[in-house]
């Protein structure tokens, strides 16, 4: 084992160690804690985000959930588990022996992209509530059959758009909603701030592969993003998509993208991503009918228009003249509780009933925004939504074919502040 690997391993058990003893010093002083029912949870796959979620359920940060089983493929995170975990946690090498053990009512599901419908049915085939980490999975058919086992089952099945719970994108979808920015005619967005070294890249051998991932910024960073457009906007009915592999850094799947966008009213818009740029830029406009909203820095404003684009422009008697307007900054309730909103409100709909923040079947909205762009740009053409599915995954299946084998280097890094808000 050379230095550098030493080193590698050594920060996968820092991260865990750390997290267990400060859920153990939060048991002590919580003594008094509350006693409630509580839904027992599998945790699948403990790297970058099941690391995140491992630690909040631990630190007792969802109340409703008990940590009662975890699983990882790596021998050298399992190792550090059983060093550090209470022993009443049941650790396993594969999802699926923790899923068909049966000492779990519910699963956390965060491993690469690909398994993520596979280990989701076979939850679902054993009667377990699914919390899904994003994407959804790689290609909208593999996710179709999953929407489809979900709605067999009698369970829960969320997925993890945490950034539905951020106040501004919840206050957008409201004004959108009640009518208050009228008709949609333009959304750009531009979404930059998902800088990556290449360490980032090279920190295990399935990132930003093919065969892997199944792609890049499209698939890793901004399934929030493109879930967020669909939610606010409705899907596109054309795309045309360029996506540039390797721009950026030494991989194989697409690191800069922008994409235009047709809707079926006549709106259009453009998104643009990279996880090259530094500083990056996270700013979305929305126009309407009555005015504009602009998302950036964390704030929210309103261009209201005191007369509708489309009235002014039939009885101004102006040429040149421009609605008048008023500029207003949005209040919000201020509250995003991020991924900790999303697993509370998935215990709370296994326990309550109470709403999810967001539903597993409507992960395969993202997606098909996502395979769309990736299919406009392989063929070098506009593509309409829906698109054909079967040759969408025989342009994947030639990618992966030609995939290239990466060192697994086994690198867990601390994800806060990285979620692109």
């Amino acid at each position: 084992m050379t230095a550098v690997s030493r080193q590698e391993k050594a920060e996968v058990g820092i991260k865990i160690k750390s997290t267990v003893r400060a859920f153990s010093a939060e048991r002590k002083i919580g003594a008094k804690e509350e006693i409630m029912e509580k839904v027992k949870l599998g945790i699948i796959g403990i790297g970058n985000m099941g690391s995140v979620h491992l630690g909040n359920i631990l630190k007792g940060k969802v109340p409703g959930l008990e940590l009662a089983a975890v699983a990882d493929r790596k021998e050298s995170r399992r190792a550090q588990l059983r060093e550090t975990l209470p022993a009443a946690i049941e650790i396993f090498e594969e999802g699926r022996e923790l899923i068909e053990r049966g000492s779990v009512a519910a699963v956390l599901i965060a491993v690469p992209h690909y398994q993520h419908p596979e280990l989701s049915i076979a939850a679902f085939r054993k009667g377990l509530h699914v919390l899904c980490e994003k994407p959804a999975g790689v290609y909208t058919k593999q996710v179709r059959e999953m929407n489809e086992a979900a709605k067999k089952s009698d369970v829960v099945f969320a997925m993890m758009f945490n950034q539905r719970t951020n106040c501004i994108y919840r206050k957008i979808h409201e004004m959108i909603e009640n009518g208050e920015i009228g008709a949609i005619r333009r959304v750009n967005w531009i979404i930059t701030d998902w800088y990556r070294t290449q360490i980032y890249y090279d920190s295990g051998s399935w990132r930003a592969t093919w065969d892997g991932e199944g792609g890049g910024v499209l698939l890793n960073q901004c399934p929030h993003q493109l879930d967020l457009l669909q939610w606010l906007c409705g899907l596109p009915v054309r795309v045309q998509g360029f996506c540039h592999e390797g721009k950026w850094h030494d991989i194989e799947v697409e690191d800069d993208v922008t994409a235009v966008l047709e809707f079926a009213n006549g709106a259009t818009g453009v998104f643009v991503t990279s996880t090259g740029d530094a500083p990056g830029t996270n700013r979305l406009e929305i126009t309407g009918e009555n005015g504009k909203l602009v998302s950036e820095g964390g704030k929210l404003t309103f261009w209201r228009l005191k007369q509708s684009i489309p009235e002014h422009c039939a009885t101004s008697q102006g040429g040149f003249d421009k609605p008048g307007m008023e500029i207003v900054k949005v209040e919000t309730d201020g509250q995003d509780e991020e991924h900790i909103g999303v697993i509370k409100a998935f215990a709370g709909r296994i326990l309550n009933g109470t709403p999810l923040v967001a539903e597993g079947v409507e992960g395969i909205r993202g997606l098909t925004l996502s395979n769309a762009i990736h299919l406009s740009s392989w063929l070098k053409r506009p593509v309409e939504i829906p698109f054909d599915e079967d040759l969408f995954l025989a342009e994947l299946e030639k990618r992966r074919a030609s995939s290239r084998a990466k060192e697994d280097r086994d690198i867990v890094f601390n994800t806060e502040g990285s979620y692109g808000k």
